[in-house]
């Protein structure tokens, strides 16, 4: 077939202040297999020279558009933005983040994963996260699942193999359905639009290693999601909200009451540690507030637990404290050790062959 006769992928690339990987990413588009793609980057007021780069490439080929915003959205609600400069003829949409890549064939792969099984809303892919390989868990065999089954391993049995918006393909006509994609709400809205969409559609993965994240230490969604500890409170909200579409009664509050039991050693285990960010603590009361409503005697007992197996079980205190400083003396090699990884991990995309800016 032609490039002409192969769907129209859109590809959407939300752009702030990524001047030193951008350049990566875009190349990693362009050195796609698949070749019937339009890609537009929309650059929400970046001040690091983003847009010139981007500008830049724009100019050298026709495929490729930049979208500036008036003024600045905050990351969720500039991601459901990007996703509406989608090509009005695309039938799929593929995100890649601009400190991330693709690798040559995602594309091609997913597009013909889903070709096969017009049933697909969604398509995975392993992935790379720096040197380590995500998103595992199905088996070999397992190519096209439904909705209802992906959904309740998920929350039953803590499968996660969605990754995130850089590592899936989404069908366009879900993209269009609603006005905002991603519900901004959700610190962690890349989930909850899995499991909203797969209620009426099919899941399908890739075995293959299709994308890569880079843990970029001054990101804002790591920075803000390390620091307050975002996940806890998402995967409540969207227990909450979808949980009874997959589960039964008892299902589902066994799955809301495990999570809670997390939740609230993590909260207790803060106190402890001396954590007093009113940042923080707002942020995990309000989250709770939004779903079951936070429960002050809960989070008491909690603690009261944490702190008798502090002094019932001393050596068990002691070997975390000393794990915990371990990995902290270690963590500067580590990342040395990352920063190798990255290179070697990036050869299949430089041996596609780098174009001048």
């Amino acid at each position: 077939m032609t490039s002409t006769t192969l769907p129209l992928v859109s590809i959407v690339t939300p752009l702030y202040n990524n001047a030193e990987h951008l350049a990566q990413c875009i190349e990693s588009v362009l050195a796609q297999t698949y070749s019937h793609w339009d890609y537009t980057i929309v650059n929400n007021c970046s001040t690091d020279g983003s847009a010139e780069i981007a500008q830049r490439y724009a100019a050298k080929d026709p495929r490729i558009k930049l979208h500036n915003n008036s003024q600045f959205l905050p990351v969720i609600a500039n991601h459901n933005h990007a996703l509406r400069q989608i090509s009005p003829e695309c039938k799929y949409v593929k995100m890649v983040f601009a400190d991330d890549w693709l690798m040559p064939r995602c594309i091609e792969e997913m597009v013909g994963l889903t070709e096969q099984n017009p049933s697909v809303g969604i398509v995975g892919a392993y992935g790379l996260e720096e040197e380590r390989v995500v998103w595992q868990g199905l088996g070999l065999s397992e190519n096209v699942l439904s909705g209802r089954e992906i959904c309740r391993r998920m929350f039953l049995d803590d499968l996660y193999v969605f990754g995130t918006p850089n590592s899936v393909l989404y069908r366009a006509d879900l993209v269009r359905e609603q006005a905002a994609f991603f519900n901004e709400a959700n610190f962690h809205a890349d989930r909850e639009a899995c499991v909203a969409l797969l209620k009426n559609c099919d899941f399908g993965f890739v075995h293959q290693v299709l994308t890569f994240k880079r843990l970029a230490a001054g990101s804002l969604t790591r920075a803000v999601g390390w620091h307050l500890m975002t996940h806890y409170g998402a995967l409540l909200l969207t227990i909450h909200n979808h949980a009874a579409d997959y589960l039964n009664h008892d299902e589902t509050r066994l799955c809301r009451e495990r999570l809670l039991v997390d939740y609230y050693n993590f909260l207790a285990v803060s106190i402890i540690r001396g954590n007093r960010d009113s940042k923080f603590w707002s942020y995990h009361k309000a989250k709770l507030d939004e779903t079951v409503g936070f429960n002050r005697i809960r989070l008491f007992k909690a603690t009261l637990g944490r702190v008798c197996r502090m002094i019932f079980s001393p050596y068990e205190t002691f070997s975390k404290v000393r794990a915990a400083l371990r990995e902290r003396a270690t963590s500067a090699m580590s990342r040395r050790a990352s920063r190798q990884q990255l290179r070697a991990h990036a050869v299949e995309f430089e041996n596609c062959g780098k174009r001048p800016v």
